[in-house]
Formats: structure tokens, C-alpha cells, sequence
């Protein structure tokens, strides 16, 4: 099949690419042109993995280019997806479809014999009516259908995600287009992926819960982490108690210093804008951005108090990105906890693997070539991201680096008992503290019950 994703973003790209190497014929349209010549010289402007193969293989075989310019592309093509950004609007909180709908007048010009134009971006309830009613307007001869085509791909492990998906979601009106969407996806037959064939509303309205869902459990398990830690709890005990009914099952149970990232923030707070436009009340939703928004802040707080004071002392921090194994800086606990360790008085150390760059854009950080070298002589260690490198420091040598061996862990990544062993003052989430710091947690708990 020809097919041409608007948009060469995150999830236009790996789209893309993807599609191609099922032996689709795939071309990228960007209005960027540094982007899309970035691209033809094979360098990828995103971080994910395996994802420079996939492009330069397709790339060589022909099944997948960029450009700027849609003209043509569009009159040859039997699926034309719109993949470009809907970012919070400023002001009100509601997805901005202004990329969308530019896409969609763009397309009306070209449309060239029958085509199915598929919303892959992530738009609010009533977004495909809204395109079908604005391409009808501008070009009544056209033949062509509207359908709604959602993505759940997470950063990092996004092209597992595309290859075998949980399901693929589908919101139509007929069985033409239907035909077309199922020529589109007819390699994931082979693993028996579950096709959902909605309404466009309901496939709308399915990737909103879906995500606010998700966000829900990863905020539900920070509220019980909080408790474990007033009543001895271990979180990570029930969070594996709890994952282990078949009615809940294990996965976004990982207690942690809140999400952040390009969906879970922004589509909650769309549905949330969504329910109140139709006078239905979401409390849930809304306790969900409420509380995620101030957890952040309140890690900054439980960092400074695992210091005692932070002022004048140097915080070694390791990861920044929202999530490992990606440079998305977007909406990361890091943008609040930083600054709120800066305002303080600290002084902050980072490393990332992928995303100091995309910080120093965002923030005043120092930033350090290595994990260990934002150790030398700091008064202290703070946890932040679970890069996989971070997983198996070498205990010993961060003990030597480290002016006082004090770990906080906001991601759980070690054990308790093991850091305990090395001599080593550690704060976790929603677990017992370890160390010589445990005792003096004890001490003033006594104090202030007496």
C-alpha cells in the first residue's frame, strides 16, 4: 500500500518506519525542513531504540522516504495518517488541534481518487467528525473517508509496541474503509492481534481512557507508598500482592516520584476538559492531575529532608528523562525537583544517558560526563531515573565518591538490605528507611508522638 504519515514526530516516525518495514510503501511529510534533511541523511532526531535500523533499512529499500511537500504523495496514496502534535492549549488545558486541522486542509487540496485520511494523533472526542465535516466543505467532490486510528506506543520500547500490539483500535463508518485498515495492519495477522472496529468517537474516546486509566494505577500506588512509609509497610510487597489478581495484574504499579512524558499529563488533564465541556462530572480524573502535580513537589521536599538541609550542598543526580530509554524531557519530575532544589540553595549535578541536552534547553543545570562524576565530593546521591546503567553502580566506589554516604531512591532500584551492607544512609519510596539514617527516622517519630 502507499502511505504517507503527516508528520515525521515521534510517533509519525516510528509509525512510519514501522509500516515500511511491514513492505508498505511509506512516505514522511514534515513541514521542517531541517528535520526532514536530518532524515535523508539518516539522522534520526529522536531517541529510540532500534529505531536508526529500521529507518535505514527501509531507506535502502525504497519503502520509506521524507519530504516537505505532499502534493504528490497525497494524490497517490490509499491511507494518508495525521500524526502531528496536540499539546495542552495554553490558558484552558484542552488539546490544541491546530496542527491538525492545517494537515486536514492540506490534504483536502491533493485528494486524488478514494482515501482513507486517519487520525493518528491522540484528539479529543468528536475531532474525526470535525475533519470529515472540514475536508467535505473544502473539496465536495472528494472520495474519501475519515477514520480514527490511535496509537499506544510508550517511549523506549515503541517498536515492540507497533509490532505486536495489544490491540489495534479502528473507529470508522464503513466497510470500505474498514478494507483499508485491514490491508494496513495485515502483517500483524500472523500474531493474531486483536482488530477493534469502533465508532470514531469510541476510538476517540478509548485512547483518553486508556491513558487515564494507566495514570490512575501509577497514582494509586504513589498514594499507598506514602502510607506504607507512615505504617511500616513495604509498597513494593503489596504492589506485587495487589498486581497478582488477574482483575488488576502488575503493570504502572511501580511507586515513583510521579509521571510525566508527552501523553499521560496532557491527555488526562484533555479528558478531564472534556468531561466538564459535557457536564460529566471526572472526579477521579481530576483528584489524579491534582495529585500527580503535587507529588512532584513534595519529592523535592523529601529529597531536602533526607539532607537535612540542602542549602549549600551539593545533590549528585542521576537521570532526568521522564522514563529511561528515551530524551523526552516533556513534562519529567526532574523540571520541578531541580529548580526546587535550586530555590533551596543546592547545588545540582546531573547526568542522563539521552536527555541533557534537551534539559539545558529547559533549565539551569550543571551537567557531568559520567554517573560517577556527579559523585566526586557531593553530600549526597538522588535516584531520579531508571536507566539501566543506574541499576548496578558500584556500591563501593559511589561510597568513596560520595562526601557523606547518603541515597535517596525515588525509582526503589536497589535493595534496602544490600545498601544497608555497605554502610550506606538510604531513603526509598514507600519503604522503611535503611541505615544509620533508620534509627534517627525512628528517633524523631518517637519524639513526636511523645
Amino acid at each position: 500500500m502507499r502511505i504517507v504519515m503527516i508528520g515525521a514526530g515521534y510517533v509519525g516516525l516510528v509509525s512510519g518506519a514501522c509500516l515500511s518495514q511491514f513492505g508498505h510503501e511509506v512516505i514522511c511529510i514534515d513541514k521542517d525542513a531541517s528535520r526532514v534533511r536530518a532524515l535523508e541523511a539518516g539522522v534520526i532526531p529522536i531517541y529510540e531504540p532500534g529505531l536508526d535500523e529500521i529507518v535505514a533499512t527501509s531507506m535502502r529499500a525504497k519503502r520509506l522516504s521524507f519530504g516537505c511537500d505532499m502534493s504528490t504523495a497525497v494524490r497517490r496514496a490509499d491511507a494518508v495518517f495525521i500524526s502531528v502534535g496536540t499539546p495542552a492549549r495554553r490558558g484552558d488545558g484542552h488539546a490544541d488541534l491546530t496542527y491538525v486541522f492545517e494537515a486536514a486542509s492540506e490534504i483536502a487540496t491533493y485528494l486524488d481518487g478514494y482515501t482513507v485520511v486517519v487520525n493518528k494523533s491522540t484528539v479529543p472526542v468528536g475531532t474525526g467528525r470535525e475533519v470529515h465535516a472540514f475536508i467535505r466543505a473544502a473539496r465536495p467532490d472528494a472520495d474519501f473517508e475519515v477514520a480514527s486510528n490511535p496509537e499506544f506506543l510508550r517511549e523506549g520500547s515503541a517498536i515492540e509496541d507497533f509490532r505486536r500490539p495489544d490491540r489495534v483500535v479502528v473507529g470508522c463508518d464503513s466497510e470500505r474503509a474498514r478494507d483499508v485498515m485491514r490491508e494496513v495492519y495485515r502483517p500483524l495477522y500472523i500474531s493474531e492481534t486483536p482488530m477493534l472496529f469502533t465508532s470514531r468517537e469510541s476510538a476517540e474516546l478509548i485512547k483518553y481512557a486508556s491513558n487515564a486509566l494507566l495514570a490512575t494505577k501509577i497514582t494509586f500506588i504513589n498514594e499507598m507508598a506514602d502510607l506504607c512509609e507512615k505504617v511500616g509497610a513495604d509498597v513494593k510487597d503489596v504492589a506485587r500482592g495487589v498486581g497478582l489478581d488477574k482483575r488488576i495484574g502488575p503493570k504502572f504499579l511501580h511507586a515513583g516520584p510521579g509521571f510525566g512524558g508527552s501523553c499521560f499529563p496532557k491527555d488526562t488533564l484533555a479528558l478531564l476538559k472534556t468531561s466538564q465541556d459535557h457536564q460529566v462530572p471526572s472526579r477521579i480524573v481530576e483528584a489524579v492531575v491534582a495529585v500527580n502535580d503535587t507529588r512532584k513537589h513534595a519529592m523535592a521536599d523529601k529529597i531536602a529532608a533526607a539532607f537535612g538541609d540542602v542549602r549549600g550542598k551539593t545533590v549528585a543526580l542521576l537521570g532526568l528523562t521522564f522514563k529511561p530509554n528515551t530524551d523526552d524531557m516533556r513534562d519529567a519530575p526532574a523540571l520541578v525537583i531541580v529548580p526546587a532544589l535550586q530555590a533551596m540553595g543546592a547545588r545540582v549535578r546531573a547526568y542522563d544517558p539521552e536527555g541533557m541536552d534537551q534539559a539545558r534547553e529547559l533549565m539551569n543545570l550543571e551537567t557531568c560526563a559520567d554517573a560517577y562524576e556527579t559523585m566526586t565530593n557531593a553530600d549526597g546521591l538522588v535516584l531520579l531515573t531508571e536507566w539501566n546503567e543506574f541499576r548496578a553502580l558500584n556500591l563501593a566506589r559511589v561510597g568513596e565518591l560520595l562526601k557523606h554516604k547518603l541515597i535517596v531512591d525515588l525509582r526503589n532500584i536497589y535493595e534496602p538490605s544490600q545498601m544497608e551492607a555497605y554502610g550506606f544512609k538510604y531513603i526509598s519510596i514507600g519503604r522503611k528507611p535503611a541505615g544509620p539514617v533508620a534509627n534517627a527516622v525512628r528517633v524523631a517519630e518517637q519524639v513526636a508522638a511523645e
